[in-house]
């Protein structure tokens, strides 16, 4: 089957640090001009493509003067100034060869933390991908200190796919999928062709990092796909190492595990997405059991089922939804600010308008509120 035979999609690409290096930890050459030129069979054939890489601090430690990898934050910091502009030149000048523009994004958890630069950022990148442009995104290692970081590049590129409403997230590694078990521990492990579903027992099966240049195990690719299958976006996970891997991870003949949100499942746009994912909560709101059972129905919340209010926020501030046994149910835009939620929790709405000016109906709307039980993926901690 050709890929002129699928609609166009929008596919967000994630390569991992060892899929770009050789064993000296340098870029390869090869790989990478190999990965490329299956990216532009997929732009030939109409499709836009958004590529998440690592490998800046694996392809700039050496030229640092290091003999490994760098284990302090700053030796790794000055290892990223240096590889991401050779990780840029050799993506654009492969590229460019193919008559493609690509451009460079450096983003930090920060930039989609604040909701403005998240829309600024999907504007971008929207833009660019109008124009046919690649859009190459990757961490900002150089300035990024611990509290503001993804955590690594999986995660960074599931969160890109629901920023720019992907229909496609292909995590390339130096895995060829997900296996009921560690296949370098047991070699009867079975490779899990399809997933519906991130079930306990798939979690508990997650490992490390087995590459020295990578950040990311199958644990972190599992979480990944976790937020993408959230956003209804399917996912693929496979070995970048094999031949025509990107190509056929679109056609779906590919080898690897094929991660497909349920039809039934909760979807999130791109607003509650940025609640659920990316905001950061400034305070909580303890509700009673009756409050729960609506919320967890989907409804919104009032001010009659505030128990509690915890923290200073000003109206319009994502806070944290939990329950009198301070179990987090989930996140929410509130209507008001703490001062006033103090004020008139546990009160009906006619009894509202005697205490402040009148405002919604809803402490948080429904619209505005993602529920951590429907969505059976974890919340911002």
């Amino acid at each position: 089957m050709s890929l002129s035979t699928i609609k166009n999609k929008r596919i967000v690409v994630k390569i991992g640090s060892s899929s770009l290096t050789s064993r000296h930890g340098e870029i390869s050459r090869r790989k990478l001009e190999r990965l490329v030129d299956e990216i532009v069979m997929l732009k030939d054939d109409g499709h836009e493509v958004v590529l998440v890489s690592s490998g800046a601090v694996a392809a700039g430690y050496r030229k640092l003067g290091c003999l490994s990898r760098p284990t302090s934050l700053p030796e790794k910091q000055a290892a990223a100034s240096i590889g991401q502009g050779l990780l840029m030149e050799a993506y654009s000048e492969r590229f460019i060869s193919h008559g493609y523009t690509a451009s460079q994004i450096l983003i930090t958890r920060s930039d989609f933390s604040d909701k403005k630069r998240y829309n600024n950022a999907r504007n971008t990148i929207n833009v660019l991908l109008d124009r046919g442009i690649v859009p190459i995104i990757n961490e900002n290692d150089t300035i990024t200190v611990e509290r503001l970081k993804f955590g690594d590049n999986d995660t960074l590129s599931a969160k890109v796919s629901g920023l720019v409403n992907a229909d496609q997230l292909l995590i390339l590694s130096d895995i060829d999928g997900l296996y009921t078990e560690d296949p370098r521990n047991n070699p009867d492990a079975r490779l899990l062709e399809e997933v519906y579903e991130i079930t306990p027992e798939i979690e508990a099966s997650a490992g490390d990092s087995a590459s020295e240049v990578g950040t990311g195990g199958m644990r972190s690719k599992i979480d990944a796909v976790k937020i993408a299958m959230a956003s209804g976006i399917p996912s693929f996970l496979g070995d970048a190492a094999k031949p025509n891997i990107i190509y056929n991870a679109v056609q779906e003949t590919a080898r690897g595990t094929y991660f497909t949100p349920q039809d039934d499942s909760e979807n999130l746009d791109v607003r509650r997405q940025w609640i659920a994912f990316h905001s950061g909560p400034e305070g909580e709101i303890v509700v009673s059991d009756e409050a729960k059972a609506e919320i967890t129905e989907h409804k919104s919340l009032y001010p009659t089922g505030i128990e509690y209010v915890e923290g200073y926020f000003k109206k319009g501030a994502v806070v944290r939804i939990k329950d009198i046994d301070g179990i987090q149910i989930g996140l929410g835009v509130s209507n008001y600010s703490s001062k006033d939620l103090i004020k008139i929790k546990g009160h009906t709405k006619e009894e509202i308008a005697d205490i402040i000016d009148f405002g919604p109906q809803e402490a948080i709307n429904n619209a505005d509120l993602v529920c951590h039980t429907r969505l059976a993926v974890p919340l911002l901690s």
